[in-house]
């Protein structure tokens, strides 16, 4: 399995960083996971094409997390010209959402003719299905989105990747992150609380009982980014756009 973290940044683009979206290679499948509205310049930066993707798994219905959806398959459709089916996995509501998105950008887009057949798949939480060639489970977490909010695990039978989603603490990251070998973890705030996010005080107070081989924190607001220094001391990687992680 090959990580590449396409965008790392909150909402604001915080340190000039991308909005969310990861890469995952195994098996020669690719999956992505969220694609905010401002990962499509990032993901063409990194020399990648929307060919190669099998799957979108999408955590939350928050714009900086699934935003660029309207540019990716305007892309997929106008530019490279795609024709093999594209999957796009997300909680409830997340297909009306995006009709919305795509009508709201692109009037008319919903209902061009597409030179690919694309479908949306919607789960709710602590259910198992395929995305690409990796198996999906999502599990509830804190964040106010206007419906689900998940974070995501998936498993190609070698090697586990996982990811918070954006989220206040909660217990459920530890089933998220058990035994992962790449568990990424939101932290917005470097100490104060933050309405349905995670801060750098209660994130540390429980690393402990994290199993995750390798943790990293992204997302990082300005508070969270001062603290940079001090997660790196207590074990954890700080995520930047266009790093990789090949297991």
């Amino acid at each position: 399995m090959k990580i590449t973290i396409v965008g790392s940044g909150d909402a604001f683009g915080t340190g000039g960083r991308a909005h969310t979206c990861f890469r995952i290679d195994s098996e020669g499948s690719a999956t992505i996971v969220d694609f905010g509205a401002g990962s499509i310049g990032a993901w063409k930066s990194l020399g990648f094409s929307f060919d190669a993707v099998d799957a979108i798994v999408i955590s939350h219905l928050h714009g900086d997390h699934f935003g660029g959806l309207p540019f990716l398959l305007l892309d997929c459709q106008f530019v490279e010209g795609r024709t093999k089916p594209l999957e796009l996995i997300g909680p409830p509501g997340f297909k009306q959402r995006l009709d919305v998105a795509l009508e709201a950008f692109f009037p008319g887009a919903k209902n061009l003719r597409w030179s690919f057949p694309w479908r949306v798949e919607e789960i709710l939480a602590r259910r198992k299905t395929k995305a690409g060639g990796l198996t999906l489970e999502t599990f509830e977490v804190v964040h106010q989105s206007g419906g689900l909010s998940t974070g995501v695990r998936l498993d190609d039978g070698n090697s586990v990747f996982a990811y918070s989603g954006d989220t206040a603490w909660t217990a459920a990251l530890f089933d998220l992150a058990a035994q992962a070998d790449v568990f990424i973890v939101e932290c917005y705030s470097g100490a104060e609380l933050a309405p349905n996010h995670m801060d750098w005080p209660t994130l540390k107070a429980n690393l402990p009982g994290f199993s995750a081989k390798r943790i990293v924190a992204t997302h990082l607001g300005e508070s969270a980014m001062l603290r940079r220094a001090e997660m790196e001391q207590a074990g954890l990687a700080i995520a930047h756009d266009g790093q990789v992680f090949d297991l």
